[in-house]
């Protein structure tokens, strides 16, 4: 039984959009395909995990996890973040998924000692481990010993309502921080951090 990470991908040529004002949507589409490939090959990097899960209605972003080795599901019906979570939460379950760390697709300073860093925090059962953003609104990272212990609660104010859910159900409660994993990119000053912070100029 190992660690398996999931990550959901909204679909390249919509992501974004709160970029508009600074961002074509030909850039918003390559920012988006930029910052997945870093995440998959981030969790590539970390020995702890045994395999990744891509969910996505997206078909090209499916083809880009399996150049990564990553196994996939292609989503159906009506987009709701959560659901595709918990269906993703069972299909690893059922490959004798001991944890799963669910990541989004859009942190592009993640590291892998991030990720075996928030591993480490969870050695043992009934167990969340939670980033949160800048903002301490969002959920960056969200590792989960065993699978299914908490409800995933994506949206406004997940940060608040995860940790309330693992406390609702006797689980240990730890926050990992790191200025890598507060920053995801959704505004156009969000991506002004990033170019400062991974110091590359322009990106676009």
């Amino acid at each position: 039984m190992g660690i398996w990470t999931i990550i959901p991908v909204k679909p390249l040529n919509r992501a974004k959009s709160r970029l508009a004002q600074v961002l074509s949507p030909e850039e918003r589409e390559q920012l988006a395909e930029l910052m997945l490939r870093h995440v998959l090959a981030t969790v590539r990097n970390v020995p702890q995990i045994m395999g990744t899960l891509v969910i996505s209605r997206d078909s090209r972003a499916l083809a880009i996890a399996r150049e990564f080795g990553a196994r996939t599901v292609q989503e159906s019906g009506a987009p709701e973040l959560n659901n595709a979570l918990m269906r993703a939460t069972q299909v690893v379950t059922r490959w004798n998924s001991a944890a799963v760390l669910v990541l989004p697709a859009d942190l592009p300073l993640v590291a892998p000692e991030d990720l075996t860093a928030m591993i480490e925090l969870g050695p043992y059962n009934q167990t969340v481990v939670i980033a949160t953003d800048q903002n301490e609104d969002g959920t960056n990272a969200l590792f989960i010993r065993p699978p299914g212990v908490i409800d995933y609660a994506y949206g406004p104010g997940s940060f608040r309502r995860h940790i309330e859910l693992a406390q609702e159900a006797g689980a240990d409660v730890k926050q990992y921080q790191s200025p890598r994993l507060l920053l995801d990119i959704d505004l156009p000053a969000d991506l002004e951090i990033y170019r400062e912070l991974a110091k590359v100029g322009e990106i676009m």
